[in-house]
């Protein structure tokens, strides 16, 4: 399969690079992260006809749309958030149908679900989208792009991604902040970790799952359609720290900072995977433990 990557030199895309190669795929890269892989393409993607000329160019028999403004906390100061997510989206979607591209995969999130309740987790796809941020709003907005693109020939599947980390993410994110925060007072002889609130609840998984979930969708997926990729199992950002904290080699102790306390966090945010593991096959495999051990090991193999 000739398979064409937007966003390949993010963090997920690095590691759908790997997978995809690995999985016996013709990978082609265009990086929209202003670090240009040996062998990939720079293109804006919200500028649509450079970007058809491209595709046409490149005729890819898939395309996996990962390029996008990802931070929901950032989102709200982002000028470009809905130029790059939304208009981006649609000048994908407009490149793929001049390419007569077979399948192309929009990645929308979770944040789409905005704030639920205990009693409506975990959430299946078709639970009501009540998007809070800026970045929730226009990933709901490019599904919808996404969707209706299959009336026009694009065969179009749409992902909701739930939160998910793994090594080589970046420390703007939980998981890879709190691992660069223990490696700092392992080195230091530190005894405190700080973070903000602790109740929030996320259904994490690990990137290298999440990779195989959207080339299975590509592969066995139906267009028009959404899949939540997720784990199935929500876990506190307590006790997400506690057992970072576990793996430390030093004894740390959790501290709340009230400076770093967000009174809109989303409460709770657990999914339901069936419908992709009906349509493909796929589920979950690299269990949380090993992933914070994972991350962790990346930290400390960054400090110098």
């Amino acid at each position: 399969m000739r398979a064409l990557i937007t966003g390949s030199g993010g963090f997920v895309g690095r590691h759908l690079v790997a997978h995809l190669r690995d999985s016996g795929d013709d990978v082609i890269e265009l990086d929209l992260h202003g670090t240009t892989p040996i062998g990939a393409r720079s293109v804006d993607i919200t500028d649509r006809a450079a970007l058809i000329g491209h595709v046409e160019a490149i005729a890819p028999d898939a395309i996996y749309h990962l390029a996008a403004r990802s931070h929901v906390w950032e989102s709200w100061d982002d000028a470009d958030v809905e130029r790059v997510n939304v208009d981006g989206t649609a000048n994908v979607l407009a490149a793929a149908l001049h390419a007569a591209t077979h399948r192309v995969l929009v990645v929308g999130s979770s944040e789409q679900y905005g704030v639920v309740t205990p009693d409506e987790v975990p959430l299946t796809e078709d639970a009501p989208l009540r998007p809070v941020s800026p970045y929730a709003r226009t990933k709901t907005a490019a599904e919808a792009l996404a969707r209706r693109a299959v009336d026009d020939g694009v065969d179009a599947i749409c992902v909701r991604a739930f939160s998910h980390t793994g090594p080589g993410q970046s420390a703007r994110f939980l998981v890879p902040a709190i691992a660069d925060r223990v490696v700092a007072a392992e080195r230091a002889g530190g005894t405190t970790i700080t973070v903000g609130r602790t109740d929030p609840v996320r259904d994490f998984s690990d990137v290298r799952d999440v990779v195989r979930a959207y080339r299975s969708l590509v592969v066995d997926g139906t267009p028009g359609e959404v899949y939540n990729v997720c784990s199935g199992i929500g876990v506190s950002v307590g006790e997400l720290v506690s057992r970072l904290l576990a793996l430390s080699t030093t004894p740390l102790e959790l501290v709340v900072d009230p400076a770093l306390v967000r009174d809109t966090d989303v409460p709770v945010l657990i999914g339901d995977h069936r419908r992709i593991t009906s349509a493909t096959g796929w589920h979950p495999q690299i269990p949380l433990h090993q992933t914070l051990h994972d991350v962790l090991a990346h930290a400390r193999g960054q400090v110098t």
